[in-house]
């Protein structure tokens, strides 16, 4: 199964780049409350370094195996170890880290609100055609890792 071209239009990377604007231009043009000052605002480098390196980690994982790291291109191998023991979805995983870690470093309130619908936009976007992908693709090996791993974490 091939994406059509509209289910092709959007790239997580590209939500990622707008999701991290419209976070920066909502804590200057709107900030309503500010949560943290700084230096409690560098709690934000954990879950922001955290990110990154999953997000290398899967990066790492898909060309050790020669797999398409690609959302709507199928994959030649179905990648069950290393972060993806834990998580379906690790780059996701990763980048939803690199949001909060951001909005915890600018510290008011609305930028948090982007994290959430970033997470629902590539579940609902993403993630069910991915997996609609990997269960034609690896049929009983992918049902079987779907049971044992959850979806997120």
């Amino acid at each position: 199964m091939n994406a059509t071209p509209a289910e092709k239009r959007v790239l997580p990377p590209a939500v990622l780049a707008v999701a991290l604007i419209v976070m920066v231009a909502l804590h200057f043009a709107w900030p309503v409350a500010q949560l943290l000052r700084f230096p409690m605002t560098l709690i934000g480098l954990l879950p922001l370094a955290a990110g990154i390196a999953l997000n290398l980690s899967v990066d790492r994982a898909f060309k050790t195996h020669r797999t398409t790291i690609k959302p709507f291109e199928r994959p030649s191998f179905l990648v069950t170890t290393g972060p993806f023991r834990f998580s379906r979805n690790p780059i996701y995983l990763g980048m939803v880290l690199l949001l909060l870690g951001v909005a915890l470093l600018l510290g008011a309130l609305t930028p948090f609100a982007v994290v959430p619908l970033f997470a629902l936009w590539i579940d609902r976007r993403v993630i069910r055609f991915e997996e609609r992908i990997l269960a034609e693709t690896f049929g009983d090996a992918w049902r079987s890792y779907r049971r044992r791993v959850r979806r997120w974490i």
